[in-house]
């Protein structure tokens, strides 16, 4: 082994208090780490009652972050606890190991957070390209699945109350949306579809406490605050406002400055032009 000092234990990489390493294979391309549960409870999810009834065990395969380039694989046996809560509906508890493992998911949470993480800064192909290129085995339309699901366990946005309004396009000219924006924060609320102001006054029904609205200048959305929310400021926000200002200079201009303008020409400078010309042309 060497130097203690200069020896990598894997074992320090996982939760030492859940989980032993009972064995290391690596392969070709491959490393697969057997471990076995050492817990002696779990929290149900549901009710958060601790619980040391064992139900049952099984072998859970999880792929994890590579090593060198290869795929790591972890096949654990896992112990599965009953609720001693009467009034819980929950059957059996899976154990995640203090988070180290998500009930629905083949990988390790820290495995997840990486392709989340690439995703976000690439694109979903894009990751899942990179990954296999690392050694972690995913497609496309699995980090889809993962982003979805971490986007709907993320708590509600905080409405505030002062919001921006404004609408954007899933596809120019066919397909559009309006987003709510919570203007302190400068953080997206949520994401409405359609730009008519149906989607936006059945959300301003269930936000009565809003105050001030910033928004651009869509007579759809002025009209279905005003009805929704008559005692509501409604501001127009800083690009609509200098978008404003530039019509207003620009119809000013073109009532003061006529379209085409006439330079007129001195006849005997037309002369000098023209013998110049000819003299150009003989020279040549």
């Amino acid at each position: 082994m060497g130097d203690s000092n200069s020896t990598l234990y894997i074992d320090t990489f996982y939760p030492q208090k859940d989980l032993k390493i009972t064995e290391v294979k690596q392969q070709k391309d491959k490393i697969l780490i057997q471990m076995k549960s050492i817990s002696r409870s779990c929290k149900c999810p549901r009710c958060n009652c601790i619980t040391d009834k064992y139900h049952g065990t099984y072998i859970l395969k999880v792929q994890d972050l590579p090593i060198l380039g290869k795929n790591v694989q972890l096949e654990i046996r896992s112990h599965e606890y009953e609720c001693t809560n009467d009034e819980c509906e929950t059957i059996s508890i899976a154990e995640t190991f203090g988070g180290f493992l998500n009930s629905y998911s083949r990988m390790t949470e820290r495995c997840v957070d990486f392709i989340c993480t690439l995703a976000m800064e690439s694109s979903c192909e894009g990751c899942a390209r990179i990954c296999q290129t690392l050694g972690i085995k995913t497609s496309g339309d699995t980090v889809i699945r993962l982003l979805l699901r971490r986007y709907e366990s993320l708590p509600d946005p905080k409405v505030g109350d002062v919001i921006g309004v404004d609408d954007f396009a899933y596809k120019k000219r066919y397909t559009y949306g309006t987003i709510v924006v919570n203007e302190k924060t400068h953080e997206p609320i949520t994401l409405l579809d359609g730009r008519n102001g149906d989607t936006l006054r059945e959300w301003l029904k269930n936000n009565k406490h809003i105050k001030v609205v910033t928004r651009d200048r869509a007579s759809a959305y002025a009209k279905v605050i005003s009805e929704e929310l008559p005692d509501v400021m409604q501001v127009a926000d800083r690009f609509h406002l200098h978008q404003n200002l530039l019509e207003t200079i620009k119809k000013a201009l073109n009532h003061e400055v006529p379209a085409t303008i006439t330079i007129p020409h001195d006849e005997k400078s037309t002369d000098n032009e023209k013998q110049c010309k000819k003299n150009r042309i003989g020279c040549g």
